[in-house]
């Protein structure tokens, strides 16, 4: 008979994700586990195969944390607002979460970007609500919107710009009106 499991697949799986959540994934490795948990890293491997295995499970979770932010306001008032805000919420509150998904190197162009992201259809369909534009011509106004709010949400999430939440939610309506009226405003002149 072997050896009862002291640790739970989630027990692993949680001291992973607070590691990633502190350091980023170049700082996960099976030692380093293995000290959180007190063990020696057998736990580890009888639950995942291998290293990979379990940082893609990692990957889920930060994942569904990410969607969780921006989902919240997707049935609010002012949805495309909050999904904005949340955002940059996401990025304030899991700097290294939000640079594993936000700040690494990819092919992708900025709609292709926005539109791999599962979230990325909620919020253009938000957007729809607010600006009355069609799903194409608002996917075009929110990459727009997205470069703007990517922006402040780099700075929150590598700490180069402190902003207060008031700052923030001022800053990202009152730019989003101005952009929208010059991109109804250039719509008419084409």
């Amino acid at each position: 008979m072997p050896p009862k499991a002291m640790f739970k697949k989630e027990d692993v799986l949680d001291i992973a994700y607070e590691i990633v959540k502190k350091e980023g994934f170049k700082n996960l490795n099976a030692r380093k586990i293995a000290k959180e948990l007190n063990s020696s890293v057998h736990p580890i491997f009888r639950h995942f195969k291998d290293m990979e295995d379990l940082k893609k499970a990692v990957y889920e979770k930060i994942y569904n944390k990410y969607k969780e932010y921006m989902l919240s306001g997707v049935n609010e008032k002012k949805a495309y607002k909050k999904m904005g805000l949340s955002y940059i919420k996401f990025a304030k509150d899991y700097p290294e979460f939000f640079k594993i998904f936000f700040m690494q190197k990819t092919s992708l162009n900025a709609e292709n970007f926005i539109i791999a992201d599962d979230a990325g259809d909620n919020v253009i369909e938000a957007g729809q609500i607010l600006t009355g534009l069609s799903f194409e011509e608002q996917k075009k106004f929110h990459v727009k919107v997205w470069i703007f709010t990517h922006g402040i949400a780099c700075l929150v999430a590598t700490s180069t710009v402190k902003f207060s939440d008031n700052e923030i939610d001022k800053l990202l309506e009152g730019t989003v009106r101005e952009m929208l009226k010059g991109y109804i405003g250039g719509k008419s002149n084409e």
